[in-house]
């Protein structure tokens, strides 16, 4: 789950809103639709765990951003 989820927030860091939005309704979508789990509060839990994980790669696109902008400047 970790790296799935870290993926795409690294890819996506720019738009990072999106991104995060997109882990916290997709990623349960799609443990419902394969069945993996049920609809209920569970669900909530595996909502915030995707938010935290694509969140860590947003923080990594950010941040490589930061320390590229800090190089390129003279």
């Amino acid at each position: 789950m970790i790296p799935v989820l870290i993926l795409p927030g690294l890819l996506l860091g720019r738009w990072w809103r999106s991104s995060l939005v997109a882990a916290a309704l997709g990623w349960p979508a799609l443990l419902v639709a394969a069945d993996m789990m049920d609809v209920g509060v569970g669900l909530l839990g595996a909502a915030v765990l995707a938010v935290a994980n694509t969140g860590a790669g947003v923080l990594l696109h950010r941040g490589a951003c930061l320390a590229i902008r800090g190089l390129r400047a003279p």
